[in-house]
């Protein structure tokens, strides 16, 4: 919240201590704690400038990214809104994208999708990097299943607020629980689009 307030270097090297304690720190511990869906790799709390005139100089979150040897990514990232956890295929490549298309479009695997999607329980919230307004090239805009055809990406998300249990050993078990819902979505995932042969772009911050 300071530091939203008070987005400035000076601001940031009177407090870099505090971020190395307590913000990066905890989040090194937490990540420690799910090594199991990992190993993690942590933002740089700077943003990137090259492209933006109007970025602040520094990220008012901290967020951490694990991926499993399938594919599947998982993301949780800390804020002054407190904790929020993610999982899935955030964006894909496009080799990714067509290997998703094809079985979004084939009715057993697509049909099996959407059930997936539609399961999830009502506080996660299901996303993507970025969506078509319109029906991607070569599909009718009438498909059954046209929603998730018009996804760059499959995720799912919640967002957890900062309730007491933030500052103790249950957050471990919390997050865990987002990751263990989110497993049949990330299994087809895995099974129907999995990593992707071209070289890597950065997308997480």
């Amino acid at each position: 919240a300071q530091l939203e307030a008070d987005n400035s270097k000076p601001f940031w090297e009177a407090n870099k201590a505090t971020y190395r304690d307590v913000v990066k720190g905890s989040m090194l511990a937490l990540c420690d704690e799910l090594a199991d869906y990992g190993p993690f790799h942590m933002f740089r709390p700077h943003n990137d400038l090259r492209f933006s005139k109007n970025k602040p100089p520094y990220k008012t979150h901290q967020g951490a990214y694990g991926e499993s040897e399938g594919g599947a990514g998982f993301y949780v990232q800390l804020s002054k809104d407190g904790l929020m956890v993610a999982a899935g295929y955030y964006a894909m490549m496009r080799d990714q994208l067509e290997r998703f298309r094809q079985a979004v479009d084939a009715e057993h695997t697509g049909a099996e999708i959407a059930g997936i999607v539609a399961a999830l329980p009502k506080r996660y919230r299901v996303g993507a990097i970025d969506e078509l307004k319109t029906a991607p090239k070569g599909y009718p805009r009438d498909h059954p299943r046209i929603d998730l055809l018009r996804r760059k990406g499959l995720m799912m998300m919640a967002e957890l607020g900062a309730p007491g249990w933030i500052h103790t050993k249950q957050v471990v078990s919390r997050v865990r629980a987002v990751w263990r819902d989110a497993e049949p979505m990330n299994a087809w995932l895995d099974a129907h689009v999995g990593p992707s042969t071209l070289e890597p772009e950065g997308f997480f911050g």
